[in-house]
């Protein structure tokens, strides 16, 4: 078992993320995994990502607060507890659009097997 204590859960940067702090729960820098990787993001007020799809599926769910995703399709408005499901490819941009800071928990697949650490 790996067990990741929020206060320990080690900070990462991805790329076209502005206003948001993400943390990494399990995977890469937080313990083995096998096939996927947990984040948590907080994004604040006015925080979010550009519209960007990558080669693998996604799955969010708000934990708090309220979030924008925008895909090519249109605008959906997540909020506590609500959860997408984003196919490899898909592009999305999620957004922060109110006045009060929102979380996002992330599951994701590694994008190559050579990236998962063994158990």
């Amino acid at each position: 078992m790996n067990l990741t204590r929020y206060h320990g859960a080690p900070p990462y940067h991805p790329p076209n993320h502005e206003g948001m702090h993400c943390l990494r729960l399990q995977g890469h820098e937080a313990g083995p995994s096998t096939n996927l990787w947990l984040g948590l993001s907080h994004l604040l007020p006015g925080g979010g990502t550009t519209l960007d799809g990558s080669g693998v599926e996604k799955m969010y769910v708000v934990l708090e607060g309220e979030v924008t995703i925008v895909t090519e399709d249109g605008e959906h408005v997540l909020r506590r507890y609500d959860s997408a499901r984003l196919a490899p490819g898909e592009k999305r941009a999620l957004r922060n659009k109110t006045n009060h800071p929102a979380s996002i928990l992330l599951a994701m697949p590694y994008q190559s097997p050579k990236q998962a650490l063994p158990d």
